[in-house]
């Protein structure tokens, strides 16, 4: 598949910015024909309702711990259950019907919602909350891995409303979290009880909203457009469609044949035809080695940038954003509690953004955000040492600006994936590059457990005790 003459980094936009606007329309126009309605809603949703439990509790992070101990914890509860299950279910997963999958999700979801619920409205331990954390992770994790495998089936516009929905669900979370604690005036446990039956919504997407031809040809081994007299679910093949070969993509994930690493991720698209039937494409005939081989030939160009990344920017938001605190009369907020959900609103309002760019922009080298993002760790790092920022409203936008950054490098590097990677590798590729960012927030969770202690202790040693001041409600 080839890229366009201008491929080399930014794509822009030409013109006026109303001529812009005709094209960002015309663009959205031609994703929304080519892909169909039904499909782009419901990996919009699919993205929206996987991500928006886990920006709902890292808002809570705060109010569920207390300022005593690091908001960290809650992180790591929160990633660590993803983190193992993207590691290994890649190489087990495609066994498990997408049907079933989706219950499951949503089964441990509502669980977990419900038990940090119950235990946000007493005298329970933060274990308690902690477990009920990590079964909305689990859920996360695999839900995750499962959903950009299934962007497959549908091409790159369910690769571009996936992106665009997880932008959504930090956005939508993150907001959702402020104007019912802090405008509605919601308990942090009914607001986790509203957050509880949003699950619900992904088993409506995947039975009535989402087409099902796709997915049923592709386990067939069938690789045709829907038919016409589906009117507006009529799906029209893509590029990445006509490449696919003719056994189920699942079962390519251990087909011995052409690797990620012997392709070098060329552009030819051009395959060998399998069967699902033939002995080459038995579990038996892969060893783990073959996957492990094609992780490898994953990890320069798209697992480290995507690393790096989340590293840099959940550092930021779990280890320093709570230090960055200002004098109230000084800011726009009437107690400190605010500054740090507000902070994470912002965050994901420039995830979203980013996250929804990919069919006006694209980034093809993916290494500058993620060192722009390290220098932006840096600098905050540096204000809440010395407090050479003068205005909270500076740390807004810069707030913002990670946002964008870290959107911009997660939706792009499965964009690129999904344009130079071998149809037969393909979705693997997908689901196995997700453990970088789950990766990435780990490694930030246990630097934050020790940098926020000790920012704030810094911060108490030298006259500003802003962070001992917080109070929960």
């Amino acid at each position: 598949m080839n890229r366009s003459p201008s491929s080399s980094g930014l794509l822009p936009l030409p013109g006026t910015p109303a001529s812009s606007w005709a094209v960002y329309r015309a663009r959205l126009g031609g994703l929304v024909k080519d892909a169909g309605v039904r499909v782009v809603v419901a990996f919009w949703l699919f993205g929206l309702i996987n991500n928006i439990l886990y920006v709902l509790l890292l808002s809570a992070a705060q109010d569920l711990v207390g300022p005593s101990v690091p908001k960290s914890a809650v992180l790591l509860a929160d990633v660590l259950p993803s983190f193992f299950t993207k590691l290994v279910a890649p190489y087990f997963i495609h066994r498990v019907p997408y049907s079933l999958r989706i219950l499951v999700f949503v089964a441990l979801s509502c669980a977990g919602m419900l038990v940090v619920a119950a235990a946000a409205s007493g005298g329970t331990s933060v274990a308690v909350k902690l477990f009920g954390i990590v079964l909305a992770s689990l859920s996360s994790g695999g839900g995750e891995l499962s959903f950009l495998g299934l962007t497959h089936y549908y091409g790159h516009a369910s690769l571009a409303a996936w992106g665009s929905g997880t932008g959504g669900a930090g956005l939508i979370g993150a907001g959702l979290y402020v104007v019912l604690t802090v405008w509605v005036g919601l308990s942090v446990r009914g607001s986790l009880l509203v957050g509880a039956v949003l699950p619900g919504v992904m088993v409506i997407t995947f039975w009535v909203v989402l087409p099902r031809a796709p997915l049923e040809k592709g386990w067939k081994g069938e690789y045709e457009p829907l038919g016409e007299e589906e009117g507006e679910d009529r799906y029209h093949e893509q590029d990445d469609f006509n490449d696919l070969p003719a056994g189920a993509a699942s079962v390519s994930l251990l087909a011995p044949g052409p690797s990620v690493a012997s392709t070098a991720y060329s552009h030819n698209t051009s395959t060998t035809t399998h069967s699902p039937h033939q002995p080459s494409h038995h579990p038996t005939a892969t060893t783990f080695l073959t996957n492990l081989r094609r992780a490898r030939a994953l990890f320069l160009p798209y697992m480290l940038p995507l690393l790096l990344v989340y590293v840099a920017e959940y550092t930021i938001n779990q280890g320093v954003a709570p230090t960055l605190l200002f004098p109230l009369p000084e800011s726009p907020f009437s107690e400190f509690r605010a500054f740090y959900p507000f902070y994470g609103f912002l965050y994901q309002l420039g995830v979203f953004i980013s996250r929804s760019s990919t069919p006006f922009y694209r980034i093809h080298h993916l290494y500058l955000p993620s060192l722009l993002q390290i220098g932006i760790l840096v600098l905050l790092t540096l204000h809440a040492l010395w407090g050479f920022i003068p205005s909270v409203y500076v740390v807004f936008g810069i707030i913002f600006w990670e946002g964008l950054l870290g959107g911009a490098v997660y939706v792009n590097t499965f964009a690129e994936i999904m344009e130079n990677v071998p149809a037969e590798d393909r979705e693997f590729s997908l689901g196995a590059t997700s453990v970088s960012d789950s990766g990435g927030i780990c490694i930030a969770g246990f630097v934050g457990l020790v940098l926020e202690v000790w920012l704030c202790q810094w911060q108490v040693e030298h006259g500003r005790d802003y962070c001992r001041r917080i109070e929960t409600s």
